[in-house]
Protein backbone atom coordinates (compact mmCIF):
# COMPACT_ATOMS: atom_id res chain seq x y z
CA UNK A 1 0.00 0.00 0.00
CA UNK A 2 1.50 3.53 -1.34
CA UNK A 3 2.33 5.61 1.90
CA UNK A 4 1.27 8.92 1.80
CA UNK A 5 3.52 11.65 0.67
CA UNK A 6 2.09 14.66 0.96
CA UNK A 7 3.80 16.75 3.56
CA UNK A 8 2.23 17.50 7.00
CA UNK A 9 2.29 20.79 8.24
CA UNK A 10 4.34 20.97 11.11
CA UNK A 11 2.99 20.70 14.65
CA UNK A 12 2.98 24.43 16.61
CA UNK A 13 5.45 25.03 19.00
CA UNK A 14 3.44 25.15 21.73
CA UNK A 15 6.86 25.86 24.26
CA UNK A 16 7.98 28.82 22.40
CA UNK A 17 4.72 30.29 22.21
CA UNK A 18 4.27 29.80 25.95
CA UNK A 19 7.18 30.76 26.65
CA UNK A 20 7.00 34.37 24.89
CA UNK A 21 4.56 36.12 26.79
CA UNK A 22 7.01 35.78 29.99
CA UNK A 23 10.23 36.69 27.92
CA UNK A 24 8.32 39.71 26.76
CA UNK A 25 7.34 40.55 31.11
CA UNK A 26 10.67 39.88 31.50
CA UNK A 27 12.04 42.45 29.05
CA UNK A 28 9.49 44.88 30.15
CA UNK A 29 10.47 44.74 33.66
CA UNK A 30 14.22 44.96 32.99
CA UNK A 31 13.83 48.00 31.24
CA UNK A 32 11.35 49.62 33.65
CA UNK A 33 14.04 48.87 36.46
CA UNK A 34 16.42 50.50 34.28
CA UNK A 35 14.27 53.43 33.61
CA UNK A 36 14.00 54.48 37.39
CA UNK A 37 17.74 53.73 37.68
CA UNK A 38 18.27 56.09 35.29
CA UNK A 39 15.66 58.59 36.63
CA UNK A 40 17.13 58.13 40.19
CA UNK A 41 21.12 58.66 38.66
CA UNK A 42 20.16 61.36 36.18
CA UNK A 43 17.11 63.29 37.55
CA UNK A 44 19.27 65.20 40.27
CA UNK A 45 21.94 66.35 37.40
CA UNK A 46 19.07 67.61 35.34
CA UNK A 47 17.11 69.30 38.22
CA UNK A 48 20.38 71.18 39.06
CA UNK A 49 21.27 72.33 35.47
CA UNK A 50 17.81 73.38 34.54
CA UNK A 51 18.17 75.30 38.37
CA UNK A 52 21.18 76.59 37.02
CA UNK A 53 19.53 77.79 34.01
CA UNK A 54 16.83 79.37 35.40
CA UNK A 55 16.55 83.16 36.09
CA UNK A 56 15.68 84.08 40.07
CA UNK A 57 12.41 85.23 39.23
CA UNK A 58 11.23 82.51 37.58
CA UNK A 59 12.35 80.26 40.40
CA UNK A 60 10.54 82.19 42.99
CA UNK A 61 7.34 82.08 41.05
CA UNK A 62 7.50 78.58 39.46
CA UNK A 63 9.32 76.61 41.29
CA UNK A 64 12.47 74.13 40.87
CA UNK A 65 11.13 71.56 37.88
CA UNK A 66 10.05 74.21 35.92
CA UNK A 67 11.78 74.58 32.32
CA UNK A 68 13.63 77.77 31.72
CA UNK A 69 12.18 80.07 29.59
CA UNK A 70 14.33 81.51 28.50
CA UNK A 71 17.80 80.11 29.44
CA UNK A 72 19.85 82.16 31.05
CA UNK A 73 23.15 82.34 32.38
CA UNK A 74 23.11 84.92 34.64
CA UNK A 75 23.84 82.74 37.76
CA UNK A 76 27.07 81.33 36.28
CA UNK A 77 28.91 84.83 35.59
CA UNK A 78 27.59 85.95 38.97
CA UNK A 79 29.63 83.20 40.05
CA UNK A 80 32.67 83.68 38.24
CA UNK A 81 32.81 87.13 38.95
CA UNK A 82 32.00 87.42 42.39
CA UNK A 83 34.95 88.22 44.78
CA UNK A 84 33.50 85.30 46.87
CA UNK A 85 32.70 83.48 43.99
CA UNK A 86 33.70 80.11 42.40
CA UNK A 87 36.78 81.64 40.32
CA UNK A 88 39.54 80.93 42.96
CA UNK A 89 37.77 77.57 44.03
CA UNK A 90 38.54 76.31 40.01
CA UNK A 91 41.82 77.77 39.64
CA UNK A 92 43.05 76.14 43.04
CA UNK A 93 41.35 72.67 42.50
CA UNK A 94 42.42 72.52 38.75
CA UNK A 95 46.39 72.95 40.23
CA UNK A 96 45.69 70.57 43.23
CA UNK A 97 44.45 68.19 41.06
CA UNK A 98 47.21 68.32 37.96
CA UNK A 99 49.75 68.13 40.56
CA UNK A 100 48.21 65.22 42.00
CA UNK A 101 47.60 63.47 39.01
CA UNK A 102 51.18 63.91 37.65
CA UNK A 103 52.83 62.56 40.70
CA UNK A 104 50.89 59.58 41.05
CA UNK A 105 50.86 58.25 37.33
CA UNK A 106 54.60 58.44 37.58
CA UNK A 107 55.31 57.15 40.92
CA UNK A 108 52.53 54.33 40.39
CA UNK A 109 53.88 53.63 36.98
CA UNK A 110 57.16 53.05 38.58
CA UNK A 111 56.37 51.50 41.14
CA UNK A 112 54.13 49.08 39.49
CA UNK A 113 56.88 48.35 37.49
CA UNK A 114 59.21 47.62 40.12
CA UNK A 115 56.84 44.80 41.88
CA UNK A 116 55.77 43.15 38.48
CA UNK A 117 59.27 42.76 36.74
CA UNK A 118 61.87 43.41 38.88
CA UNK A 119 63.17 41.04 41.58
CA UNK A 120 64.70 42.57 44.86
CA UNK A 121 64.63 41.21 48.22
CA UNK A 122 61.15 41.42 50.12
CA UNK A 123 59.46 42.34 46.85
CA UNK A 124 56.36 40.76 47.30
CA UNK A 125 56.05 41.68 51.35
CA UNK A 126 56.48 45.18 50.77
CA UNK A 127 53.76 45.29 47.88
CA UNK A 128 50.93 43.42 49.96
CA UNK A 129 52.05 45.46 53.58
CA UNK A 130 51.29 48.98 51.30
CA UNK A 131 48.40 47.22 49.89
CA UNK A 132 47.04 46.61 52.86
CA UNK A 133 46.83 50.57 53.35
CA UNK A 134 43.84 50.57 51.23
CA UNK A 135 42.46 48.37 54.43
CA UNK A 136 42.67 51.57 56.46
CA UNK A 137 39.91 54.60 56.16
CA UNK A 138 41.00 58.32 55.44
CA UNK A 139 39.32 59.39 58.53
CA UNK A 140 41.80 57.44 60.78
CA UNK A 141 45.28 59.46 59.38
CA UNK A 142 43.29 62.64 59.03
CA UNK A 143 44.38 64.12 62.48
CA UNK A 144 47.97 62.37 62.65
CA UNK A 145 48.17 63.70 58.84
CA UNK A 146 47.05 67.28 60.08
CA UNK A 147 49.35 67.41 63.27
CA UNK A 148 52.24 66.38 60.78
CA UNK A 149 51.57 68.87 58.16
CA UNK A 150 50.87 72.06 61.10
CA UNK A 151 54.41 70.95 62.60
CA UNK A 152 56.54 71.44 59.62
CA UNK A 153 54.26 74.96 59.13
CA UNK A 154 52.32 73.75 55.81
CA UNK A 155 48.69 74.56 57.15
CA UNK A 156 46.54 76.50 54.80
CA UNK A 157 49.09 76.28 52.59
CA UNK A 158 48.93 74.76 48.68
CA UNK A 159 51.22 71.89 49.54
CA UNK A 160 49.25 70.68 52.49
CA UNK A 161 46.64 69.40 49.61
CA UNK A 162 48.60 67.74 47.25
CA UNK A 163 51.88 66.61 49.81
CA UNK A 164 49.62 63.56 51.44
CA UNK A 165 48.49 62.18 47.69
CA UNK A 166 51.52 62.59 44.93
CA UNK A 167 53.72 59.86 45.57
CA UNK A 168 51.08 57.42 44.04
CA UNK A 169 48.36 55.27 45.12
CA UNK A 170 48.12 51.37 46.67
CA UNK A 171 45.08 50.88 44.09
CA UNK A 172 46.83 52.47 40.92
CA UNK A 173 50.28 50.87 41.78
CA UNK A 174 47.79 46.77 42.10
CA UNK A 175 46.12 47.72 39.27
CA UNK A 176 48.44 48.41 37.41
CA UNK A 177 51.17 45.44 38.37
CA UNK A 178 48.74 43.09 37.89
CA UNK A 179 48.28 44.61 34.41
CA UNK A 180 51.78 44.79 33.73
CA UNK A 181 52.69 40.98 34.95
CA UNK A 182 50.76 40.24 31.65
CA UNK A 183 53.01 41.48 29.02
CA UNK A 184 54.69 38.89 26.94
CA UNK A 185 58.15 37.73 28.29
CA UNK A 186 59.37 37.39 24.65
CA UNK A 187 59.10 40.87 24.04
CA UNK A 188 60.50 41.63 27.08
CA UNK A 189 63.29 39.35 26.24
CA UNK A 190 63.53 40.84 22.43
CA UNK A 191 64.34 44.61 23.88
CA UNK A 192 66.59 43.60 26.31
CA UNK A 193 68.42 41.67 23.45
CA UNK A 194 68.21 45.01 21.46
CA UNK A 195 70.03 47.12 24.28
CA UNK A 196 66.82 48.75 25.94
CA UNK A 197 67.46 49.83 29.57
CA UNK A 198 64.73 49.65 32.53
CA UNK A 199 63.45 53.22 31.26
CA UNK A 200 63.28 52.53 27.71
CA UNK A 201 61.39 49.03 28.29
CA UNK A 202 58.80 50.20 31.02
CA UNK A 203 58.05 53.67 28.12
CA UNK A 204 58.55 51.88 24.86
CA UNK A 205 56.65 48.74 25.74
CA UNK A 206 54.78 48.17 28.77
CA UNK A 207 53.23 52.33 29.02
CA UNK A 208 51.92 51.82 25.48
CA UNK A 209 50.89 48.05 25.97
CA UNK A 210 48.58 49.01 28.98
CA UNK A 211 47.37 52.49 27.26
CA UNK A 212 43.77 52.08 28.23
CA UNK A 213 43.73 50.80 31.71
CA UNK A 214 46.39 54.03 32.62
CA UNK A 215 43.63 56.28 30.73
CA UNK A 216 41.28 54.78 33.38
CA UNK A 217 43.65 55.27 36.23
CA UNK A 218 43.48 58.83 34.98
CA UNK A 219 40.30 59.95 34.84
CA UNK A 220 39.71 58.26 38.83
CA UNK A 221 42.50 60.03 39.91
CA UNK A 222 40.71 63.05 38.54
CA UNK A 223 37.88 62.46 39.29
CA UNK A 224 38.73 61.36 43.42
CA UNK A 225 40.47 64.40 44.09
CA UNK A 226 38.21 66.62 42.22
CA UNK A 227 35.29 65.72 44.38
CA UNK A 228 37.80 65.99 47.44
CA UNK A 229 36.39 67.10 50.54
CA UNK A 230 37.01 66.30 53.77
CA UNK A 231 41.01 66.80 53.44
CA UNK A 232 40.97 70.01 52.00
CA UNK A 233 38.12 71.28 54.54
CA UNK A 234 40.21 69.95 57.39
CA UNK A 235 43.47 71.36 56.44
CA UNK A 236 42.99 74.66 54.87
CA UNK A 237 40.48 77.82 55.65
CA UNK A 238 40.06 81.15 54.59
CA UNK A 239 39.01 81.95 50.86
CA UNK A 240 42.84 81.56 49.37
CA UNK A 241 43.26 77.65 49.46
CA UNK A 242 39.09 76.76 49.29
CA UNK A 243 39.03 73.89 46.59
CA UNK A 244 36.01 73.55 44.36
CA UNK A 245 33.75 71.11 47.19
CA UNK A 246 34.15 73.04 49.97
CA UNK A 247 32.94 76.49 47.73
CA UNK A 248 30.17 74.38 46.54
CA UNK A 249 29.33 73.03 50.26
CA UNK A 250 29.39 76.69 51.76
CA UNK A 251 27.14 78.05 49.02
CA UNK A 252 23.96 77.70 51.01
CA UNK A 253 24.72 79.65 53.34
CA UNK A 254 27.11 82.06 51.57
CA UNK A 255 23.88 83.53 49.61
CA UNK A 256 21.11 82.69 52.12
CA UNK A 257 19.39 79.82 49.83
CA UNK A 258 19.17 81.58 47.19
CA UNK A 259 18.79 78.01 45.23
CA UNK A 260 19.73 79.24 41.56
CA UNK A 261 23.21 80.33 42.27
CA UNK A 262 23.63 77.07 44.44
CA UNK A 263 22.76 74.60 41.76
CA UNK A 264 25.19 77.13 39.13
CA UNK A 265 27.72 76.15 41.28
CA UNK A 266 26.95 72.58 41.57
CA UNK A 267 26.67 72.12 38.00
CA UNK A 268 29.66 73.97 37.75
CA UNK A 269 31.75 72.04 39.88
CA UNK A 270 30.00 68.43 37.89
CA UNK A 271 30.44 69.61 34.14
CA UNK A 272 34.20 69.33 33.85
CA UNK A 273 33.88 65.13 35.49
CA UNK A 274 30.39 64.89 32.96
CA UNK A 275 33.05 66.28 29.94
CA UNK A 276 35.68 63.81 30.66
CA UNK A 277 33.74 60.41 30.96
CA UNK A 278 31.97 61.67 27.63
CA UNK A 279 35.89 62.42 25.72
CA UNK A 280 37.13 58.81 27.15
CA UNK A 281 34.27 56.41 27.74
CA UNK A 282 35.63 54.12 24.68
CA UNK A 283 39.02 54.05 26.63
CA UNK A 284 36.84 53.43 29.74
CA UNK A 285 35.06 50.61 28.08
CA UNK A 286 38.43 49.13 27.00
CA UNK A 287 40.20 48.91 29.96
CA UNK A 288 36.90 47.54 31.30
CA UNK A 289 36.73 44.42 28.91
CA UNK A 290 40.87 43.98 29.56
CA UNK A 291 40.72 43.88 33.07
CA UNK A 292 37.85 41.25 32.65
CA UNK A 293 39.32 38.90 30.26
Amino acid sequence: MPHDTTAQPDAPRTGSRHRSPGRLLGYVATYLVLLVAVLLTLGPFAVSVMTALTSTRQFAQQGPLSIPAPPVLDNVVELLTTPDGFLTPVVVTVQMVAVILVGQMVFSVLAAYAFALLRFPGRDLLFWVYVATLMVPQVVVVVPLYLMLSEVGLRNTFWALVIPFVLGSPYAIFLLRENFRGVPGELIDAMRVDGAGTLRLLWSLVVPLNRPIIVTLVLITVVTHWNSFMWPMVITSGPEWRVITVATASLQSQYNNNWTLVMAGTTLAVLPLVILMIVFQKQITGSVGETLR
